[in-house]
């Protein structure tokens, strides 16, 4: 195989690689990317509205949470403390549920510096809910 045929041939290859979207393990260019964080559960679960404290804190566990990771209540995004890549804590306060009903909660997890090199970053988790009876 002649030289210039080579190049030809890893430069395509690397052309492939950075247009593949969604590619992160196969593009050596996504190393800044960040994984979509998941949901597993959240504590407390069910909470009785006569008996809400002025606040409590709110866990919300699963995996790849990172440092930039978010908890969304109800769509407001909140001041969020991550104690691992598995678990994250929020303050909530009794002002943020007007009554009984059922409040959505996911983690957020913006992109990373990947630009745009094919490779998929950060996201929103599944949801999970916080009942008040």
């Amino acid at each position: 195989m002649p030289p210039s045929f080579r190049s030809v041939l890893l430069t395509s290859w690397l052309l492939v690689l950075l247009l593949l979207t969604g590619c992160n393990t196969l593009n050596p260019l996504c190393g800044s990317a960040r994984p979509v964080p998941i949901l597993d559960s959240i504590s407390p679960a069910t909470m009785v509205f006569a008996k809400l404290p002025p606040s409590f804190v709110l866990t919300a566990t699963g995996s790849h949470f990172v440092s930039s990771s978010v908890v969304v209540f109800n769509g407001a995004a909140l001041v969020t403390t991550v104690t691992s890549s598995s678990q994250l804590t929020v303050s909530i306060t009794s002002s943020m549920i007007a009554g009984p009903g059922s409040f959505k909660v996911v983690v957020q997890t913006p992109a990373g510096n990947s630009g745009n090199l094919g490779c998929s970053s950060g996201g929103t988790s599944s949801t999970q809910l916080l009942t008040v009876n």
